[in-house]
């Protein structure tokens, strides 16, 4: 049975089969439901209907993780359920990695600790899989702040990019370009979220500003024609979470989704989780989606996938 075999008979279990990137991934909230529910008694239940805001989001974060997992073993367990979620959904590239405040609260401080923690549980657990360890930036954070903790991660070879994450409108995206720089001369992929919440505009400004090669959403570049234009022609890939937009409220359906626009257009686009256990989200499961919506065919969508396993 082919991929496309697989989309059309809508068959989830076939679909898991084949591989498949997830270049988009808070590991956090990326883990496997049943292995928690094991391992901690937590029933940890996704959102069934659209949200409005991040402030509903994070309270259903209160509700159903509070802070049982704010502790150093609690944390392993976490990167330990992900790893176990993105091995049973087929995914054979897997980009997490933990936010820099992260060091100090849970691994002492010790960067080959946080290292070890993720590259144990991968190699124990899905060896066959390629890990992309990514250094997290909030937006929320001071930029004296980030720049102490991220001392500890410089020259560390063990990572792959940087991305930032948080209220797109925390502080100006210009605040960030001193630590791009340095991230770009580390040999870091350069990775920010833009364009989920903000303007198409927003979108071109963090590419220019911080030279980034890769966008986590940026569904709101449909809205701008020359936007569009400039990420085709600088080849900058899109890294989209289909119904984690929907249950944002960032688009009105699926079937309506920017991902098909701007792939349409020649942008580089990938489709992954970002955050399974509030959105239910596995990466198969959004290839069905997409494709039972009517969103993309099933050769675009084959495309897709196959586009997100080549190497960057």
């Amino acid at each position: 049975m082919e991929f496309s075999d697989a989309l059309t008979q809508e068959g989830l279990e076939a679909i898991r089969r084949y591989p498949k990137a997830d270049l988009h991934n808070h590991f956090v909230l990326g883990g496997n439901r049943q292995f928690l529910l094991k391992h901690t008694g937590k029933d940890i239940q996704p959102i069934k209907s659209p949200i409005r805001s991040m402030n509903e989001m994070h309270a259903w974060y209160s509700r159903n993780l509070g802070d049982q997992f704010e502790m150093p073993e609690g944390r392993k367990l976490l990167i330990r359920a992900a790893f176990l979620q993105a091995k049973e959904d087929g995914v054979t590239i897997l980009e997490i990695g933990e936010d820099v405040w992260g060091l100090g609260q849970f691994f002492h401080g010790n960067i080959e600790e946080l290292v070890a923690a993720f590259k144990t549980a991968h190699q124990e657990i899905a060896p066959d899989m390629e890990l992309r360890l990514q250094i997290g930036l909030s937006r929320h954070c001071d930029i004296a702040y980030l720049e102490d903790c991220l001392s500890h991660f410089w020259g560390c070879k063990a990572f792959y990019s940087i991305d930032l994450y948080g209220d797109e409108l925390a502080q100006p995206i210009e605040n960030f370009k001193s630590i791009y720089r340095r991230a770009k001369a580390e040999g870091l992929r350069l990775k920010a979220h833009v364009g989920e919440w903000g303007t198409a505009d927003d979108v071109r400004r963090a590419v220019e500003c911080l030279e980034l090669d890769e966008v986590q959403h940026g569904i709101a570049a449909a809205e701008d024609p020359s936007v569009v234009r400039f990420l085709v022609d600088h080849h900058i890939r899109l890294n989209i979470t289909p119904s984690s937009n929907y249950l944002l409220g960032r688009v009105e359906d699926l079937k309506t989704h920017p991902i098909a626009e701007l792939y349409r257009s020649g942008v580089d686009v990938t489709i992954n989780s970002d955050d399974v256990l509030i959105f239910d989200s596995d990466v198969s499961k959004e290839y069905l989606r997409l494709y039972q919506c009517g969103c993309l065919n099933v050769k675009e969508l084959d495309d897709i996938r196959k586009n997100g396993l080549k190497s960057a």
